[in-house]
């Protein structure tokens, strides 16, 4: 029995730590041994034509500013459709977007923002589909970046960079988002990204996949596209800017609503399954996405392997202090100007949000319902 329990804890133990901190390593590792592919190995002989698509729901405070900046951007009028699809908005976000030159508004029934952006993309008229969320604010050059690797017919994906603004408060997802985009660099350099972001993106218009409420463009187009052979790029001077949740509680919650269609998309959409994937993007993958939504039962299991190990010695002691130490400097972060307090509360909760979201969807399902972050308009 303390074989079986000091197997669970070590091998736990150090899935954590890689899916955190090894991976990384190891994407540099590659990254420097390999040569880096270009992301834009020919040029358009002609810009493509594009459909920006803007899913809102009850935004008449941003929509207008929104639809500015995107007829604002450096890319010829006349091969841009400008696309808002209001989910069952009750306030004058779709009057608010024809009056600010919107090329074309769709009022939709409520039925959650997956299904705004599918009846976008089925209206849209463009070769490329590009997406933004109401309240990302492109830079002028953004969409020209955007489009730039798929003059290489094998790329299906794109996204940019978002930077996020107004960051007072004791929400650390910017200072984590810098780690992120990192790794996603590597990745890109590599078997390509294994998720996107929100407020940039674009994707083939005949690559287009019609997704149930319960996906995400962010997690699933990179893995299914990657089934039908296209790659999924990130591309850093593509650049946007949006307002960061101001706090933890609500960063909190935020992530805990992306996590309620998580069992869908890795189970249901496929997402776990090996066939169609390249080696280096199914071990991205693995190490990027499924290890770190394991997260949750991996410490789990530490945690009870170590209680059954007490007994073999003062290590295990000291391992489950340190344990219950990290869960103490996560409470003591809340009021705490301390960054490593501060760092520890954010990973328990970012984590927990895994687990919250799961739960959720076992009680009340994957319903797909709207609901925007609190203090991002």
């Amino acid at each position: 029995m303390s074989a079986i329990a000091a197997i669970l804890f070590w091998g736990c133990a150090a899935l954590i730590v890689y899916t955190h901190a090894g991976y990384p390593l190891v994407l540099r590792a590659l990254v420097a041994s390999r040569r880096r592919p270009t992301l834009n190995p020919g040029i358009w002989d002609e810009l493509p034509r594009v459909s920006l698509i803007v899913p809102a729901y009850d935004e008449e405070e941003v929509i207008a500013a929104k639809v500015a900046n995107a007829l604002a951007l450096d890319y010829p009028r006349e091969r841009l459709q400008v696309i808002v699809a209001s989910d069952g908005s009750a306030d004058a976000t779709a009057e608010r977007a024809r009056e600010a030159g919107a090329d074309l508004v769709l009022e939709l029934v409520p039925g959650g923002k997956v299904a705004a952006l599918n009846a976008g993309a089925e209206k849209a008229s463009g070769e490329l589909l590009a997406f933004s969320d109401a309240n990302s604010v492109w830079a002028r050059d953004a969409l020209l970046r955007l489009v730039e690797p798929f003059a290489d017919p094998s790329v299906g994906y794109a996204c940019g960079q978002v930077r996020f603004t107004d960051a007072a408060g004791d929400n650390l997802e910017g200072v984590y988002w810098h780690y992120e985009m990192a790794v996603r660099e590597m990745e890109s350099a590599l078997g390509g990204v294994t998720a996107g972001n929100g407020a940039i993106y674009a994707v083939r218009g005949d690559a287009y996949l019609p997704l149930p409420p319960s996906g995400s463009h962010d997690l699933s187009f990179p893995f299914e596209l990657a089934k039908r052979g296209l790659r999924s790029l990130y591309v850093p001077w593509a650049r946007a800017e949006e307002k960061m949740v101001p706090t933890l509680e609500g960063e909190f919650a935020r992530k805990r609503r992306m996590m309620v269609g998580l069992w869908d998309i890795v189970v249901g959409e496929g997402m776990i399954s090996p066939r169609g994937y390249s080696p280096l993007f199914a071990f991205e993958l693995a190490s990027h996405r499924l290890l770190r939504y394991l997260s949750p039962l991996l410490h789990l299991v530490v945690f009870l392997a170590n209680l059954a190990l007490l007994g073999d010695g003062w290590f295990y002691w000291f391992t489950l202090l340190a344990q219950l130490a990290l869960v103490v400097a996560a409470l003591l972060g809340r009021d705490s100007e301390s960054l490593a307090l501060r760092i520890a509360r954010y990973y328990v909760m970012t984590t927990a949000s895994i687990a919250a979201g799961l739960w959720d969807r076992w009680r009340h399902g994957a319903s797909g319902r709207w609901e925007k972050a609190e203090g991002t308009r």
